[in-house]
């Protein structure tokens, strides 16, 4: 049992390293390395990476698992990671996940670049620059 336990650790170490410092790109790339999320009470911490419905999702706030919480519905806790250039706009739930100035995103049918740090504004509203399409 000692050798499972000594594997175990192993697999966990190299997990963790792989997510230390790796961009969205590579840990895209090896979404199988990362744990499925459980929805039965598992405990999670700031930073964890979890897979859900074929995509990988960042923990922003610790907390215990709930079955309705799951990762797509609750952006208070969790964020997707992706590497599109603007993936579709998400109405922040608070500091935890508002986009910081620079940040893109797609609404409308229409491309975004946030003005403001701190954005919890709806592109079109306040804080947004759209991008001219160049065709």
């Amino acid at each position: 049992m000692n050798n499972y336990m000594e594997e175990a650790r192993a697999i966990r170490a190299s997990i963790s390293g792989l997510a230390d410092g790796a961009d969205d790109e590579k840990l895209i790339n090896n979404k199988a390395a990362f744990p499925h999320w459980n929805g039965n009470g598992a405990e999670y911490k700031a930073g964890d990476i979890l897979q859900d419905d074929d995509k990988l999702y960042r923990v922003v706030q610790p907390h215990r698992s709930q079955a309705d919480w799951k990762p797509a519905l609750v952006p208070a806790l969790f964020t997707e990671i992706s590497v599109e250039e603007y993936p579709e706009w998400r109405q922040p739930t608070g500091a935890q996940d508002a986009y910081m100035k620079g940040d893109k995103c797609s609404h409308n049918g229409k491309h975004w670049i946030s003005d403001v740090d701190n954005n919890v504004w709806e592109p079109s509203v306040y804080g947004w620059t759209e991008v001219q399409s160049n065709v």
